[in-house]
């Protein structure tokens, strides 16, 4: 599935250990909405891999 990430809202992280900074290699997003529904398990894994998502995510959420 092609996320179109300008719906992705909702955004909780977990997983960001501050002694992995600034790679933050173990952050991933454990829930999410896309277009004003929950995200399946199935959609959040794909939605983790999309390169550079999470790590985008969790520099707007620190910073």
């Amino acid at each position: 599935m092609n996320f179109d990430l300008n719906y992705v809202e909702s955004i909780e992280l977990d997983g960001v250990d501050f002694a992995d900074y600034p790679d933050f290699s173990d952050a991933y997003i454990s829930y999410a909405e896309y277009k004003g529904k929950e995200m399946t398990v199935e959609q959040l894994d794909e939605l983790n891999d999309v390169d550079g998502f999470v790590y985008d995510c969790v520099m707007n959420d620190l910073f």
